[in-house]
């Protein structure tokens, strides 16, 4: 079982920046890596994804604004967010993801990004 730490939430004024990270306990070189976002009352939505190849995909309006990138020397994946709005406040969660057999998802416990307005 693979256990996934995330940071780097806090409390943030609208335009401000944050960038969150999240640490496997396991390698990641295999896997899709990616960052979801819950806001309140709404489901969980997918915010970037980056494959192990390294191929990226964001969610509609946030390429703009938001970078994911990776390092699978330190099993870590990253989200650097821009430009932030009060509609970007939510619980954050690290995900991985391989489709290869054996099949895995794992999830991060999710950190909290509160932006003011």
């Amino acid at each position: 079982q693979v256990q996934l730490v995330g940071s780097g939430g806090g409390l943030v004024e609208a335009g401000g920046s944050l960038r969150l990270s999240c640490v496997a306990s396991g390698s990641t070189s295999s896997f899709r890596m990616g960052w979801y976002r819950q806001a309140p009352g709404k489901q969980r939505e997918m915010v970037a994804t980056i494959t192990s190849g390294g191929t990226i995909n964001y969610a509609d309006s946030m390429e703009d604004r938001f970078t994911i990138s990776r390092d699978n020397r330190k099993n870590t994946v990253y989200l650097q967010m821009n430009s932030l709005k009060a509609d970007d406040t939510g619980i954050y969660y690290c995900n991985m993801f391989r489709a290869m057999t054996p099949r895995a998802t794992y999830w991060g416990q999710g950190t909290q990004v509160t932006v003011s307005s």
